[in-house]
């Protein structure tokens, strides 16, 4: 029987396995931020530990930094205690630290593929759900504890279960005006918030292939969202030619090794996944959430489903999503007036998502009761932001471009949804809170949220 692409990756770091028990798993590539990593490096201490491979480590502070300001100190005394605190410790452990200020800071997702560290048939973890990112690239990369980010730091290996294999195929041509996020979120929709839990799910078809990289990085990123264990991509030559010539990439010799490698990982013809689903391209519209988790989807023409729709066990929490949400049973999205708009996050923080944001507002202007958070994911990002013309464009409409950050993905920064207020959001998540105490989110591509911004309310962006 063959082999899936899982399956070829996930074998080839198998250091060991405990009998009726977990894998202990070799890891290529440690992303560390400030957020879950500061017990472990307590841990490293408590027990006199070093780090066995330190050069395999990165830490960058993503989730607590200022997206306005970066030169002047920290005002929220906890946001600045944590970025301080992953300071100290990358200093004392000889840790390769990408701070605030550095050309190299951003959100750890963005960073790590666009300088060539994330590469094809890796393994990669981090103290973070959306470490699923990193699959775009055809690696088996997930998020994991606080215990386990010490247990990597001390061994570069976690133990890890096995989870099963899930393939899902999209074919068909995705149609004019929908991009990547759609097509996550309607697969979200489509699977729940529960649908791949246990599964890591492998991406394939026609429409998956003609997606460029940031793309496959928008898709995998979003597979946490349905449960899964991580998504991945199988490498091809849209791959390659994003990796060629990125500062860690291979070079000379070891690039034609690589590359030669990199054409082997792809599932077998015969192999056979625990689950097949396929979904159809044309199919899909721009999609916007309507409740409180990710699932809660719909595209943009359709209406909120009614009561009777949902099943009788789901009710109560149902109504209480929309109550939350200020929104009724079968009512439209169209027409919904908001109050925010974000774009950024590891979601949509790349440039392509600001070339569409920017081509859409051109020659118009940001509607004026809307406060718009438009950041970069990277310094790296921000510079082709402004390279590109972009920031012209933007400037114009009437947006400013903010510096790179997690920002109003989550509630840890100065960057938060006031109570009540809605904001069409890029970013991953839109339960209770997650922007801000009381904060209402709408999740989408960029797309929909610059015709939101223009409009200042839920707009189709292809008429």
């Amino acid at each position: 029987m063959g082999k899936t692409l899982f399956d070829k990756i996930w074998e080839k770091h198998v250091v060991a396995t405990v009998e009726d028990g977990p894998t202990q798993l070799y890891i290529d590539r440690h992303y560390c931020h400030e957020v879950t990593s500061p017990q472990a490096f307590q841990g490293m201490r408590n027990r006199n530990l070093t780090f066995l491979r330190p050069e395999k480590t990165y830490c960058i502070p993503d989730h607590n930094i200022p997206t306005l300001h970066q030169e002047q100190p920290i005002e929220d005394p906890i946001s600045r205690h944590q970025v301080e605190t992953l300071t100290k410790n990358a200093n004392e452990f000889g840790i390769t630290l990408y701070g605030l200020g550095h050309k190299k800071n951003g959100v750890i997702h963005v960073v790590g593929p666009e300088n060539g560290l994330t590469l094809p048939g890796m393994t990669i973890v981090c103290g973070d759900s959306h470490t699923s990112t990193h699959g775009a690239l055809g690696a088996v990369a997930f998020g994991i504890g606080t215990s386990e980010v010490e247990m990597v730091m001390a061994s570069q290996c976690v133990l890890q279960s096995k989870p099963m294999r899930m393939r899902i195929t999209i074919d068909g041509t995705l149609g004019k005006g929908v991009c990547a996020k759609d097509m996550a979120l309607y697969v979200i929709a489509k699977m729940t918030t529960g649908g791949a839990t246990g599964y890591f799910v492998e991406y394939a078809g026609e429409a998956i292939r003609a997606l460029s990289m940031e793309g496959r990085l928008t898709l995998c990123n979003l597979s946490i969202e349905m449960g899964a264990r991580g998504g991945l991509v199988a490498p091809d030559e849209t791959t390659i030619a994003y990796v060629k010539g990125r500062e860690f990439a291979p070079k000379g010799k070891d690039w034609e090794d690589a590359v030669a490698y990199w054409k082997t990982l792809k599932t077998d013809d015969d192999a056979i996944f625990d689950v097949e689903i396929t979904f159809k391209a044309e199919n899909i519209e721009p999609m916007v959430t309507y409740g409180t988790n990710p699932g809660m989807g719909l595209g943009i023409t359709q209406s909120i489903p009614t009561m009777d729709s949902i099943d009788e066990s789901s009710k109560i929490s149902y109504g209480k999503s929309l109550e939350y949400m200020g929104f009724k049973p079968g009512e439209k999205m169209l027409g919904k007036k908001i109050d925010y708009v974000f774009l950024g996050s590891c979601t949509n923080g790349r440039i392509e998502d600001f070339r569409v944001f920017a081509n859409y507002v051109k020659g118009k202007k940001k509607a004026s009761h809307i406060i718009a958070w438009l950041v970069p994911g990277s310094w790296a990002v921000e510079a082709q932001v402004r390279e590109e013309g972009l920031v012209e464009i933007l400037e114009a409409a009437g947006f400013q471009l903010r510096q790179p950050g997690c920002s109003a993905c989550l509630a840890m920064n100065e960057d938060k949804i006031p109570a009540g207020k809605y904001a069409v959001s890029t970013s991953n998540r839109n339960f209770e809170g997650r922007q801000g105490p009381g904060s209402r989110t709408i999740l989408a591509g960029p797309l929909v949220a610059a015709a939101a911004a223009v409009t200042g309310c839920i707009t189709d962006p292809r008429i």
